[in-house]
């Protein structure tokens, strides 16, 4: 999410404003694919990585990579990937990735993350990003998550009780979204925002009508653990914004501030795996045995 211009927020809410334009003015910056899917027979595809994706593993870690395409509600079809991180996983990460990458790039940071936190990672490129049809959008991105939702559990007969949804920046807003709607295991916010209004203009107390991404309104509708993680030297996105949703959760666990992060470097702090493994690996399995 970048910072606007006088001129460009003019234009944004004087012509007159919708959620629509907002949101593509504010979020959405999809890169140039950086991987391949190729259709196989039995209906398998195959899975080739560009330069761009800095894959940092082999071909062991490739065979326990799955991807597919799924269509959508609104006719889009968007790429799925699977990783089988851990034989022994009991929960499965839904993660919805920031703004300015593509499971490519993101694929590698996947095996990782899952092999150290005991977690299967499931993932979804959102319409107009990598391979997946159509064009990046904020009703787009509701029903995205809602095919890969819908392919996680018919697929890999996945059950919502072992389903924990993880959101990062923009990828916060389609997980508090379908979290309001469904019942999970847990859920992760990483660098959340309330609304696509707070973001632009961080006076904004209430939510307008044209407003994008309004997840200060919904993250009260979750009725799983919520983990928030933000750091307060971000500078995307600030660090209220994980302080506003934090104070809106019914059932909102100790979050992570993470004192002199930013938006994009919270995974190199040793707090953030820590936390995630406590989180992970007794908060949730103690929930679930009570």
């Amino acid at each position: 999410m970048n910072g606007l211009s006088l001129s460009e927020l003019c234009c944004l809410f004087c012509c007159p404003p919708c959620p629509s334009r907002i949101a593509a003015k504010l979020a959405f910056l999809p890169p140039e694919p950086s991987y391949t899917a190729l259709a196989e027979s039995g209906g398998r595809w195959a899975l080739r990585f560009s330069e761009r994706a800095e894959w940092q593993y082999g071909q062991r870690e490739l065979d326990c990579t799955d991807i597919f395409l799924t269509r959508t509600g609104r006719g889009n079809r968007i790429a799925c990937m699977f990783i089988r991180c851990s034989p022994t996983a009991r929960f499965t990460l839904l993660f919805s990735h920031g703004n300015a990458v593509d499971l490519g790039q993101m694929s590698s940071f996947y095996i990782g993350l899952g092999t150290r936190i005991n977690c299967n990672i499931f993932s979804y490129d959102y319409s107009g990003y990598g391979v997946s049809s159509g064009k990046p959008s904020e009703k787009n991105l509701y029903a995205d998550i809602d095919a890969a939702w819908q392919a996680l559990r018919t697929r890999y007969g996945i059950s919502p009780e072992n389903i924990i949804l993880y959101g990062q920046s923009i990828g916060t807003v389609p997980t508090v979204d379908l979290a309001s709607r469904y019942e999970c295991a847990a859920v992760i916010l990483h660098s959340p925002l309330t609304s696509g209004m707070r973001v632009a203009f961080p006076d904004t107390k209430k939510t307008y009508c044209f407003d994008a991404f309004p997840s200060i309104d919904k993250i009260s509708k979750i009725t799983c653990p919520v983990l928030i993680i933000h750091g307060t030297e971000d500078e995307v996105i600030d660090f209220s914004h994980g302080l506003a949703l934090y104070e809106r959760c019914l059932r909102a666990v100790e979050p992570l501030w993470v004192e002199g992060a930013g938006h994009n470097d919270i995974e190199l702090y040793s707090q953030y795996l820590e936390r995630l493994r406590k989180f992970i690996s007794y908060e949730l399995v103690n929930v679930q045995r009570n």
